[in-house]
């Protein structure tokens, strides 16, 4: 069969804003027939939180405009993704829908859904992996089970092939008439960021090329330090792909062969790296294998468990704002107001410090992280925060209560990350530290010269306040 004779094949772009390793628009390009990328605005977009939302706005933007330098396009849609497609299949004549594969529970359902919708109206319909390294399913125990723990996880997969990534399709033939679409900026992605977007776009890496960047600069500079650098939070001494890996803009497998590369030549840290990536894939599998790591205690003995899940409180609402009167804790949350990101040993300072110090609910920090973080991942986060809480898979020992003063004195010796975000009691603030006062919401009513607040809970009592509820609960 002649080229000009192969009827259309769909893409379905959902979080692999990509062109490189990207097989689903490769399996449409090898077929030789039109490619028509089309993105989705159905209802799973549209419960996303505003940081999340705003950073998903801006990467089909720019992904537009990539595909537009192949000769394609994106079309967008809004609905039911299943009507969407049929919707399409019908107006372009395509034989064929491809897509990468979602792991969440609802993506999975969705997916179901219209695979056996199309396929019974005899449209090819196929998902390639590309977001995982390792299919959930593909890793198990030697009694068949799935891994609960991560280290033998990572013992598990440590040794296995990941395929080499695969190039980015040089071009993309455009169909002779592209299917009507919807204008990007009636979607209003990123309304709920308020005066917050103009704060949060400079720390953005966009893009595929940007993420291919960050990658190259990390393993020349920074990855052999890696496994120190990463918890000195006043360096920047990590990654920053968290951001690009959520949407897809580079994959893991092109991380991966990288950080293989690195520790070949000898790079001390890339091992550490490489075992980072697999904790993100440990999430994953998780997720697939116990969905209700997203919405439920994973150790179902944590259900009696007397937290606190009244957001209004003020301890709670001093925790959002970053004034619990602890530096260290709220540094970190005025670095997620100000960047859409927050260092990670800070993130787990923060989280211990809601769910122990003042026995709130993991749900309220999965939540309000899954509102401002721009690398917002549904497994990681979830798996973050109950791994905090105590009441999740290979969590950190539920006795455990990190100090945040001795966190600080620790990682944060000479005060650099917190003087670096706090500004009231400073002659001289930093710029970061009155950009926060910028990006928060003006009925916040917070001012860089209000007073320095006094802890809402001492350290030290909320330690022995935690410890005596998990004492009742005789885990």
């Amino acid at each position: 069969m002649s080229e000009s004779a192969v009827k259309p094949t769909i893409v379905w772009i959902r979080r692999d804003l990509r062109l490189t390793d990207h097989a689903a628009l490769v399996a449409a390009s090898e077929r030789g027939g039109p490619v028509i990328p089309v993105f989705i605005r159905d209802g799973g977009v549209d419960a996303l939180g505003a940081a999340p939302k705003w950073r998903l706005g801006l990467g089909l933007e720019y992904y537009a405009e990539v595909l537009a330098g192949l000769g394609s396009g994106l079309v967008l849609r809004s609905g039911p993704a299943r009507e969407v497609l049929e919707d399409l299949v019908g107006e372009t004549g395509a034989e064929a829908v491809y897509w990468m594969r979602a792991y969440d529970p609802d993506s999975v359902e969705r997916d179901r859904r219209v695979k056996e919708a199309l396929t019974a109206s005899g449209v090819v319909a196929e998902s390639f992996a590309g977001h995982v390294m390792f299919e959930p399913w593909t890793v198990e125990t030697q009694q068949g089970q799935f891994y609960k723990v991560y280290t033998p996880f990572w013992k598990a997969v440590k040794g296995r092939t990941v395929p080499v990534p695969r190039p980015a399709p040089r071009a993309l033939r455009a169909p002779p008439l592209w299917p009507a679409g919807e204008r990007l900026t009636d979607w209003h992605l990123g309304d709920a960021m308020r005066r917050g977007a103009a704060v949060v776009r400079p720390y953005v890496r966009l893009g595929e090329a940007a993420a291919q960047a960050r990658l190259a600069v990390f393993m020349r500079d920074k990855v052999d330090d890696y496994a120190q650098a990463r918890d000195r939070v006043a360096e920047d001494g990590t990654s920053g792909l968290s951001e690009n890996l959520s949407l897809g803009e580079i994959s893991p497998a092109e991380c991966w062969h990288a950080g293989l590369r690195a520790m070949q030549a000898g790079k001390a840290g890339a091992e550490t790296f490489l075992k980072e990536l697999v904790w993100r894939e440990f999430a994953y599998h998780l997720m697939w294998h116990t969905p209700r790591l997203l919405t439920d205690n994973w150790r179902p003995e944590w259900d009696g468990f007397g937290w606190n899940s009244d957001e209004r409180r003020a301890e709670v609402r001093a925790w959002k704002q970053g004034r619990t009167g602890v530096p260290f804790v709220d540094a970190g949350m005025r670095e997620l107001y100000v960047t859409g990101r927050m260092h990670n040993r800070v993130r787990m300072v923060v989280a211990s410090y809601l769910t122990k110090h003042l026995l709130g609910h993991w749900q309220i920090g999965q939540a309000w992280f899954e509102d401002c973080l721009i690398d917002w991942d549904p497994a990681s986060n979830a798996l973050g925060w109950q791994w905090s809480a105590g009441s999740g898979p290979d969590a950190t020992p539920y006795f455990r209560v990190f100090n945040p003063v001795t966190q600080r004195e620790r990682f944060d010796r000479h005060c650099v990350y917190v003087n670096r975000w706090i500004a009231e009691g400073r002659t001289r603030p930093s710029q970061e530290a009155l950009s926060y006062f910028d990006a928060v919401p003006e009925n916040w009513r917070l001012s860089p010269g209000d007073a320095y607040p006094r802890p809402v809970v001492d350290v030290k009592e909320g330690r022995a306040r935690a410890l005596e509820a998990y004492a009742m609960r005789a885990f």
